[in-house]
């Protein structure tokens, strides 16, 4: 029985960003795409430089553009101009063409630029992703990365005739290992193509039957014929891109080999032992010969973002090449964006600055950011951001422009049309909504091989503008390196500033048992990861369990993150490993990402019925940013949870909070639900068929069309609303036990959330009739059988190095196993515990 009173803002239908938002570049078939998206990336500074045949100047791209700029002199020439953004140019041996990729919002097509008329030509086209084109030495061949025909990265050569590519081939055939993968397609892949100075031979970074990383370092002869002769083994990333000195005698790679960075490497073309040619706590990537021989052009991230640096290859001398002065090829004006709050003071927002033809533009020194969704239907290029302290400035085509700033989901989203102004400034409203509540993002990565070189100052910084109060960077993992393991600190960072809390915690790497965040670490636990095959640590054990019993023995929190992109069926998934239905029954799990880098309502599914099971697991959030990534699933605080304020922020009163449930997640909408006067992780009694009057709450800076109340698992009732702000009131009559939440969401993408659809959750308000806890039948035998497939893969896999390893995961599936028993031979069956 519900008796409901629906109050809203209303906003009509035209004005939802209707359609589903849609991964950037579909066309490559391979899975996690944060990975290879930075393969190429529109970057604030220089990036892919390569020279002119007499080593006197160098093409790069930057901001979208491609720049030509003398190695000795302060001004860089625009050469490009197009509605695309343009990346990794190769000047031809003759001096005259350039040829580069050009990225259209759909795809990547290689281009012809000639030097003499500024023409552009299209090489390829089929909307496939074409990238990193590279001249023979001769300059009648391009070698190439393409997947088309595939949806794999595959080399590729063809002759340039007539400005046309010609006799095109695949030099390397799609093929698949037997090695099992899991970051990485089990079709191979083949990236960073270059020439041997003869032009019989390229070298390129190859995956076959290589299980981590991007691959080796081979070689294979230009015809495609015989196999690819391995040069150097070792584990890559994306950014080895080795280069063959003129004489032929060695090539220069980025590795980082030994450390946490990427660094430019000398070996042997024949195979060797490499030597370090530059060293430091930060990238040095992108290497290139100068056509002498004498000097290597890279890219690096030494002050943050990404510059331009030449190395002396004989003495190791490094000197940086600043385009200090810009000479457009179309006029510029500068444009001043301030930002500021409802009381005139600045505020640190996330900007976008776009023309009418779709391109961005932003300061010289600001990060630049792209999303890595996008609603095709409505637009022609991915979203890009910068983040800032409520000041820009920066030099702007002439002609109407359209601001768009955002700080989050407790403001209104501004957009705002100019023209001709040299100063706007703009004002974002606050959104007000019931109680005092700090805002958190659980899950950050500081770095994790992206284009930038962040740090804690940075990234409070980037929170700042997100308007969080907290933010925890998770040290993790980036395949053998651990890239943020030097900052990781058991207290605050003091990078702390302008009231954000930056925290350091862990995130354990166990993809055979799911990936766990580990917050209020003193001290980590490493090496940080297991399952890992052909590897010292190929051991499923410790199991979660342990690891959480290890973290909790510091006084840590331990949460489930990114759990779930489709529902859980334990009678029908090909596979399952994932140990959150054991862990949850142990009381191994204080939180649950419950808005993440996952599906929202699949990760709900499983969440409601280990609820339903009785288990009390409260909300939390994170994004799982990569806040060093040029493109990435962000930004930072995109997923954040909302802890009830109580007493003064720290880090022991914000995860009392999260552990106590006084929490709910959002990507967006703001919600609340209150039952008398509880509120989410509440417990409250009542005797039967009492009638739960209960109040749900919605306030959002983009419209939801669903506010939902969840009574143990089911909608108990739905309010449609199309709109900003709601407020309902009803009730649920209680036969039983059980557990309430309400939610917020729509099923369509909106282009000012960067995420799969708006959604937000609330914790459960727990309702216990009788003191009898709630206990499902249903959940109970969807639990167990969740074990019995867990104690087949235990009993099956044969990584464990004792027994004893074995015994005890077995020992851990026996205790869970007893508590869903339980839960089963109590319960309730479906339909007989509300009305």
């Amino acid at each position: 029985m519900l008796r409901l009173l629906v109050c809203g803002v209303l906003l009509p239908v035209t004005a939802l960003a209707l359609g589903q938002r849609k991964p950037v570049l579909p066309q490559i078939d391979l899975p996690h795409s944060y990975y290879y998206r930075e393969l190429p990336q529109m970057t604030s500074g220089p990036a892919a430089a390569a020279w002119s045949p007499d080593g006197e100047l160098l093409v790069y791209a930057m901001q979208g553009f491609l720049w030509r700029q003398r190695v000795d002199g302060p001004v860089a020439e625009q050469l490009t101009d197009s509605d695309g953004t343009d990346h990794q140019p190769d000047w031809s041996p003759d001096g005259g063409r350039i040829a580069f990729v050009r990225y259209d919002g759909r795809a990547m097509g290689l281009m012809l630029l000639d030097l003499g008329s500024g023409a552009v030509t299209a090489l390829t086209s089929g909307g496939a992703v074409n990238v990193e084109p590279r001249w023979s030495p001769d300059g009648t061949r391009l070698a190439w990365i393409s997947t088309a025909g595939t949806g794999h990265f595959l080399p590729h050569t063809a002759q340039v005739r007539d400005g046309r590519l010609a006799e095109i081939r695949t030099v390397v055939a799609d093929r698949k290992s037997a090695v099992p993968r899991y970051y990485y397609s089990p079709f191979d892949h083949a990236i960073n193509p270059a020439w041997t100075p003869d032009g019989k031979s390229i070298v390129f970074v190859s995956n076959r039957e290589i299980a981590h990383g991007t691959g080796d370092i081979v070689r294979i002869s230009a015809d495609g014929a015989g196999s690819p002769e391995t040069i150097r083994r070792e584990e890559t990333s994306w950014q080895a891109r080795p280069d063959v000195s003129p004489d032929g005698s060695r090539l220069v790679y980025a590795s980082y080999f030994g450390g946490q960075w990427h660094q430019l490497w000398l070996l042997p073309l024949l195979g060797g032992y490499p030597i370090p040619l530059s060293h430091g706590e930060f990238d040095n990537v992108s290497p290139r010969w100068s056509r002498d021989g004498r000097q290597i052009a890279f890219i690096s991230n030494r002050t943050g973002a990404t510059s331009l640096w030449v190395v002396d290859a004989l003495s190791g001398e490094q000197r940086q090449v600043v385009p200090r002065e810009r000479r457009f090829l179309s006029p510029r004006r500068p444009l001043t964006v301030k930002v500021q709050d409802e009381a005139g003071r600045p505020l640190p927002a996330r900007l976008s600055v776009t023309d009418a033809r779709g391109r961005f533009f932003a300061p010289d020194d600001a990060w630049i950011h792209a999303d890595d969704l996008l609603i095709p239907e409505r637009q022609r290029m991915e979203t890009r951001y910068v983040h800032g302290a409520g000041e820009w400035t920066m030099s702007v085509p002439l002609g109407p422009l359209e601001i768009k700033v955002a700080r989050g989901p407790g403001y209104r989203v501004v957009r705002r049309k100019v023209d001709a102004q040299a100063s706007v400034t703009v004002t974002l409203p606050r959104l007000a909504f019931p109680g005092k509540w700090w805002s958190g993002d659980l899950h950050v990565h500081m770095n994790y091989g992206g284009r930038y070189r962040n740090t804690p100052a940075h990234l409070v910084q980037q929170a700042r503008a997100e308007g969080l109060d907290l933010v925890y960077n998770l040290v993790v993992n980036k395949e053998q390196r651990v890239p943020d393991i030097a900052t990781f600190l058991p207290g605050p960072d003091p990078a702390l500033s302008g009231g954000v809390l930056l925290l350091h915690g862990e995130e354990f790497h166990s993809s055979y048992w799911g990936h766990i965040g580990l917050l209020g670490l003193r001290r980590l636990i490493l090496p940080g990861y297991n399952a890992y095959p052909f590897t010292a640590v190929a051991s499923p054990w410790p199991n979660n369990a342990a690891v959480a019993d290890l973290a909790h023995a510091q006084g840590g929190v331990v949460g489930y993150v990114h759990p779930f992109d489709s529902d859980v069926d334990p009678s029908r998934d090909e596979r399952l490993t994932n140990e959150l239905v054991l862990d949850a029954a142990l009381g191994k799990v204080d939180y649950y990402e419950a808005v993440g880098f996952s599906d929202h309502l699949s990760t709900a599914a499983v969440w409601y019925r280990l609820l339903d099971c009785g288990l009390r697991l409260p909300a939390g959030a994170g994004t799982d940013a990569m806040a060093n990534y040029s493109s990435l699933r962000g930004p930072v605080g995109m997923n954040r949870v909302y802890v009830k304020a109580e007493g003064a922020l720290s880090r022991e009163s914000f995860l009392a909070g999260l552990k106590a449930g006084r929490t709910f997640a959002t990507n967006g909408p703001l919600v609340g639900l209150r039952v008398g006067k509880a509120g989410p992780g509440d417990s409250v009694e009542v005797r039967a068929d009492s009638a739960l009057q209960y109040h749900a709450w919605v306030r959002s800076n983009v419209p939801v069309t669903k506010l939902e109340v969840i009574w143990n698992g089911q909608v108990a009732s739905r309010h449609d609303l199309n709109a900003v702000s709601a407020d309902v009131t009803g009730r649920i009559i209680a036969k039983d036990s059980g557990w309430m939440l309400v939610r917020a969401w729509r099923e369509d993408g909106d282009e000012d959330v960067l995420d799969i659809h708006p959604y937000a959750t609330t914790s459960p308000i727990y309702v216990t009739v009788g003191r009898r806890p709630r206990r499902s039948i249903a959940a109970a035998t969807w639990a167990l059988q969740w074990l019995d497939r867990l104690e087949k893969e235990a009993l099956g896999n044969p990584d464990y190095r004792t027994r004893e390893e074995r015994e005890a995961v077995l020992r851990d599936l026996s205790r869970a196993r007893a508590v869903y028993q339980s839960c089963f031979e109590r319960g309730e069956a479906p339909g007989e515990d509300a009305r």
